[in-house]
């Protein structure tokens, strides 16, 4: 019988001691790619607990109310009202649609003048392209009605960068018995070292722009390694390519996230990090542990990269 069967056993008896308690609350540890979480409850861990629709935006930290049971059942979040965080992101999503939306009401044409009052002849158009997006200017004899300012440019879209490939070194040389980038060594057969690749497709993205942040994305794999949460040890590394000899290591280690079993997670890179892959100095990310306490296989490597 699982950890989380026999707790579920032992809740309803209690709850049935108690009068039949329905709910507890308990702390997020993880959320899963899945959608599910790992969270601890009366002081034990549980992991892979189904949640309902009701319960939104999940994330580690979350204090959550949970349906006892032998299958436990997060309902929903317990703590303040999310309204104004949630205004907050549809906000933000609102401006950045309205940055790809043309600002021409309507563009009509035919051989007489047009009817209506307000227009104006124009004697020449100028066009050019911004952000991606037309800009027309049209020169007049006179101004009857004063010009529209024209925006700002706003910074670049951000940028998803997905991997052109992962892989797994172990001895100097592919481990091809590892699926997935894995770090540590579980088995005493020596040390893992894992890796993403990316060719030039980061500094390319990031060519005549400022980066102001890259965010890259894992999930820890289930079944590799303990459960609870163990750190993720990120690298540099400066491959373009998955080598036939051994994956060299650049700077790091950085324990920028840790991750329970299933969880996903997202890591900001060190400045100096973002600057190097923008550079084309540093090529992609790697992991790399000694022993078993943070072994562990990685999935995702998708790095998301913001302008200003």
């Amino acid at each position: 019988m699982s950890i989380r069967d026999q707790l579920g056993k032992d809740l309803d008896s209690l709850g049935a001691a108690a009068g039949g308690l329905q709910t507890v609350s308990a702390e997020v540890i993880d959320v899963t790619e899945e959608g599910r979480v790992n969270l601890v409850m009366q002081g034990a861990e549980l992991y892979e607990v189904a949640c309902t629709d009701a319960y939104r935006n999940r994330k580690a930290g979350d204090i959550v109310a949970v349906r006892r049971g032998a299958v436990p059942v997060v309902l929903w979040r317990l703590g303040d009202d999310p309204a104004e965080t949630e205004q907050v992101d549809v906000e933000r999503l609102a401006v950045q649609a309205a940055r790809d939306v043309q600002v021409v009401r309507a563009a009509t044409y035919g051989t007489g003048a047009p009817a209506g009052a307000g227009w104006q002849a124009a004697s020449a158009v100028h066009v050019r392209k911004v952000d991606g997006r037309l800009e027309v200017y049209f020169q007049v004899g006179s101004v009857a009605d004063p010009s529209p300012e024209t925006p700002a440019v706003p910074s670049p879209r951000p940028a998803t960068i997905s991997p052109t490939a992962s892989g797994t070194w172990r001895s100097g040389r592919p481990d091809d018995y590892a699926s997935s980038p894995t770090q540590g060594d579980w088995t005493g057969r020596g040390n893992r070292r894992g890796a993403w690749f990316y060719g030039s497709r980061i500094s390319a993205a990031c060519a005549g722009k400022t980066v102001a942040s890259m965010k890259v994305a894992f999930t820890r794999k289930t079944g590799s390694g303990v459960n609870a949460k163990r750190p993720v040890h990120l690298y540099l590394h400066n491959h373009a390519s998955p080598p036939s000899g051994q994956l060299n290591l650049g700077d790091g280690p950085e324990a920028l996230l840790r991750l329970s079993v299933g969880a996903k997670g997202t890591a900001t890179l060190p400045r100096s990090w973002a600057a190097a892959l923008a550079s084309g100095s540093a090529r992609g990310l790697a992991i790399y542990a000694t022993g078993s306490n943070d072994y562990m296989s990685v999935t995702g490597g998708k790095i998301t990269i913001t302008f200003s």
